[in-house]
């Protein structure tokens, strides 16, 4: 299902160099999609290299990604970000999961986000629709954090099928698995989702009476 997934919908991200991915990454926190694509737009636009970004003045960064939201801290970041990659990096994005998460604003989730899609490392990365919709199916704990559930999904998928992992699930959960209104009774995961058994008390299935499909209790 999430290889079926991961080849509909739409693509994680448009952007697909390591620090445009680490740089539109770091604009997606605390905001929305739609939010994140026009800012990094925007300021691709006008600098899209860590010298142009580093040498832009601070206020015409947070002008540049005003849509993102909370866009004077991530300028500030975004700025910070392009100097050490150009001081220490030489213009280049690292390429280890401990030398990104010592850049100012990234963590678990931005850092697997850049090896997986920018650089094209073998890692899942847990956004928020990975981290939902796991914890919906009962594959990991309810509690637990990104990291747990990263390393509980790497162990229970081959490694040869990672890569279909996040943007399966982010396009699942676009379509089918909803933050707000998952649309359960379409689900083909249904009967061996956590979610949805308790939602629904028992596991359901999809009966045909009369010409019409109808919802019963499996009994």
């Amino acid at each position: 299902m999430l290889e079926r997934y991961y080849r509909k919908g739409k693509r994680a991200s448009r952007f697909t160099s390591p620090f445009h991915v680490l740089i539109s990454c770091v604009l997606s926190q605390r905001t929305r999609e739609e939010n994140t694509e026009k800012a990094s737009l925007q300021l691709f636009s006008v600098a899209s290299t860590p010298e142009e970004i580093a040498s832009l003045p601070l206020e015409k960064i947070e002008e540049l990604i005003k849509p993102a939201g909370f866009y004077r801290e991530k300028a500030k970041r975004i700025k910070q970000i392009s100097g050490i990659i150009l001081e220490r990096y030489r213009g280049r994005v690292p390429e280890t999961r401990e030398e990104l998460m010592r850049l100012p604003g990234v963590g678990f989730k931005t850092s697997a986000v850049v090896l997986s899609y920018g650089l094209g490392k073998d890692i899942i990365a847990v956004d928020t629709h990975v981290n939902r919709i796991s914890k919906r199916l009962g594959l990991v704990r309810k509690d637990a954090g990104v990291e747990d559930v990263r390393r509980t999904l790497e162990k229970l998928f081959p490694k040869r099928k990672w890569k279909y992992v996040n943007l399966g699930f982010v396009n699942f959960g676009r379509e089918v698995c909803k933050p707000l209104k998952p649309a359960c009774m379409k689900c083909e995961l249904k009967n061996i989702c956590e979610y949805a058994k308790n939602k629904f008390h028992e596991p359901l299935r999809e009966t045909k009476r009369h010409g019409k499909s109808e919802k019963t209790k499996k009994t």
